[in-house]
Formats: structure tokens, C-alpha cells, sequence
């Protein structure tokens, strides 16, 4: 087991990989868990010309062997299970974690004792308790994780955080956030609590929040009043046979207290009867900014924002066009900078300790939903 204190070995390790980027060699990268979301992944790698494939494990006997064939990657090696596929694979230099929710801290904690830089897929964690765990062990590492927000390369996204950043808005005291489906309830291992553990808030929700507490810095949450329900999920009239085996929310909302004296109001639902929520609005001291943003988990805005503000006295509405990506992809440019945060050796493109404060606010709302009250959320020293 190596650790961060192991200065010689970890040295020799980013020696390594830079040489080998100077060199023109591959990355060798391995996928631990094969399901859907694993599909993008390997699409994204196979896009890359400094990539191999080189290993992937999953629980399920013969699913990565299967998965690697469809998708034409030969030269793999197969292991059953992360640990199986580390302590067999000395040279990685790096692995997407794409397991189910409840089993993402356990590889990452794995990976993080033996140096290997980390993709983990959203969300973060399915409590607060594990994501500090991964935390800690990504401190004592060498090596980082970065967690898979693609929406945060949209260059929409991107323009939030500029028009926040620039003080137009003045000082943010009130954000409403969130989006939803009218229907949309997904099936497979989502809906289930022991695979899941988490429904639409760590499906969709995660993104919602990500897409306003990155523009305003990240504060730190202190409080949250939270509810979740599950009328849709489990109703047969909306969700036919899955019905009898959901067992995670379908439906969110909450009142966060944020460090700043910032309120968050924020709601996200996989199924409702009506087709939005509402927008997300920031607003300001000097201006307000809306973004229509219901299903921003597809990578962007919902449409042209508009910035509302006073010019020498008069109450001005300012459009903001949408912007092109021009870099390609969002998939691609989230594999891409993982790879480009390998060759650094960090730091990470979204970083944890950040992704920290949207899990704990996760948790918050479950927890306070279980007990009927307004909680304080409480972070280990």
C-alpha cells in the first residue's frame, strides 16, 4: 500500500508517466464497472489517440468480456472486482470508476492506497459520510480524482460562472435551482435503493446543484430543510412492473443555508405532472441572471439567459446569446482533461473537495426528510 508520504515511489510513478507522454506512448487506462454509463466512457477513450484500454472488471461474470467485444477493444485483461484488477495491473495510469452508486467509494478509496488517478462518475458518493472517507483517502494519495460533471465544459456553463465572477450581479444572496421531467423515470439498477441509493437526486440533482454552486464559488452548506417523495416510482399507473421494486426518491426538494448568508432553493423530479419546475435564477445585490434550465444534465442551458440589471437608472433586460462549443464533445472534453490532469499529476478538473459540499447537501435533504426538520449539516474535522 503506497501513500503520499512514500515521496521515492511516487516520483518515479510521474517521472513515468511524463516520459511516456513525451514519448508518444498510450496511456493504459482501466474501467471498473461496465454498465450504460461505461458505454460513453469507452466511446470517449476510443476518441482519444493516446489511449489503450488495458484492463476492466465487473461483478457480474462475463459482463466486461461482453462489454470489451461490443465494443471492438481487444488486449483487455478481465478481473471480478476493483481490487482484483489494481493488484494485477502495476502500470495503470489511470481508471474510470463506473460501478453502481453505492459502490463508488470503495474503488476510489482502493485506487486512491495505491496511487491511481481517478474518473469517478457522478454521483460523488451516495452519503456525506463516504465521500469524506473518499476524501481522506485522496489526501494520503498521491494521486487525485476528478469527478464526472461534463456540463461543467459547456461553454454556456462556463459563461454563468464569468457573469457571477465579473460582480455584475453584486453580492448573491438567493439562488432557485433545480429541473425535472415530466416523466422520465429511468429503469435498470437507478430505482433500486442497495444499487442506486440515491434516485433523482443524485441522477439529475447533482448537476442542477453543481451548475450554481461552482458559479458562486463553491460555499460551504450549512443547513438544510429537505423533503423527498416517491409517488411516481412507486405507482404502477406511471411506472408499470418497476414499480414494485423502486425503492429511491423520484421527486426532491430543499432550503439550503449556504456560508455568505446565501439561501439555495432547489427542487428536481424525475416524474411531475407539470414539464418544469422553473428556471434557475441567481439573484443579486445589482443584477439577477436566468437561466432556463430544467434538464441542464444534458450539458447545457435550456435556452438564451438574460441578465437583468439597472443602466443609469433604467431597469435593462439583457439576452445572452447561446454559445457553440468549439472544443467538441462534453464527454470528450471530460476524458480528455482527465488525461491531461494524469500527465500534471493534478490537479483535478473537478475536484472533490468541492463536489464534497453538493454530496453533503444530498445527504442533507435525505436525512432531514427522514427526520421531519430542518438539520445542520455536520462535516468530520
Amino acid at each position: 500500500m503506497l501513500f503520499r508520504s512514500d515521496k521515492v515511489l511516487s516520483q518515479f510513478k510521474q517521472e513515468a508517466v511524463e516520459e511516456k507522454k513525451a514519448a508518444g506512448k498510450k496511456f493504459k487506462i482501466g474501467i471498473i464497472g461496465t454498465g450504460w454509463i461505461a458505454e460513453s466512457h469507452i466511446q470517449s477513450y476510443k476518441n482519444q489517440p493516446d489511449v489503450e484500454i488495458v484492463a476492466a472488471a465487473d461483478l457480474i461474470p462475463g459482463k466486461a468480456e461482453k462489454f470489451m467485444e461490443r465494443y471492438g477493444v481487444t488486449g483487455v485483461h478481465f478481473y471480478k472486482d476493483h481490487k482484483e484488477l489494481i493488484d494485477n495491473e502495476p502500470d495503470l495510469d489511470g481508471v474510470s470508476i463506473c460501478t453502481y452508486n453505492t459502490q463508488h467509494a470503495a474503488p476510489a478509496i482502493y485506487c486512491m492506497e495505491h496511487n491511481i488517478p481517478v474518473l469517478l462518475e457522478k454521483p460523488f458518493t451516495v452519503t456525506l459520510e463516504e465521500a469524506e472517507a473518499v476524501c481522506k483517502a485522496e489526501k494520503e494519495s498521491s494521486a487525485f480524482i476528478t469527478v464526472g460533471f461534463q456540463p461543467r465544459f459547456d461553454a454556456n456553463m462556463q459563461e454563468i460562472k464569468k457573469i457571477v465572477d465579473s460582480g455584475v450581479l453584486g453580492k448573491i444572496y438567493y439562488i432557485q435551482t433545480g429541473g425535472g421531467r415530466r416523466r422520465g423515470i429511468p429503469g435498470s439498477t437507478f430505482i433500486e435503493k442497495s444499487t442506486g441509493g440515491i434516485g433523482a437526486l443524485g441522477d439529475i440533482g447533482c448537476y442542477s446543484l453543481d451548475m450554481v454552486l461552482n458559479a458562486i464559488g463553491y460555499p460551504k452548506p450549512l443547513t438544510v430543510s429537505g423533503y423527498a417523495s416517491d409517488y411516481f416510482g412507486k405507482n404502477p399507473k406511471y411506472n408499470g412492473k418497476d414499480a414494485d421494486r423502486f425503492s429511491v426518491d423520484d421527486f426532491a426538494a430543499a432550503f439550503v443555508r449556504l456560508e455568505g448568508g446565501i439561501i439555495l432553493d432547489f427542487r428536481i423530479a424525475w416524474a411531475m405532472h407539470v414539464n418544469t419546475p422553473g428556471d434557475t435564477i441567481i439573484f443579486g445585490t445589482e443584477g439577477a441572471l436566468r437561466i432556463p434550465s430544467t434538464d441542464c444534465w444534458n450539458g447545457s442551458v435550456g435556452g438564451p439567459m438574460t441578465l437583468y440589471h439597472d443602466v443609469a437608472g433604467v431597469q435593462v433586460d439583457t439576452v445572452i446569446p447561446i454559445l457553440n462549443n468549439t472544443k467538441g464533445g462534453l464527454f470528450d472534453q471530460k476524458i480528455r482533461s482527465f488525461l491531461d490532469a494524469i500527465a500534471t499529476n493534478g490537479p483535478a478538473p473537478v475536484p472533490t473537495s468541492q463536489i464534497l459540499y453538493n454530496q453533503a447537501i444530498i445527504d442533507g435533504i435525505n436525512k432531514s426528510n427522514a427526520c421531519g426538520h430542518e438539520i445542520e449539516i455536520k462535516f468530520a474535522d
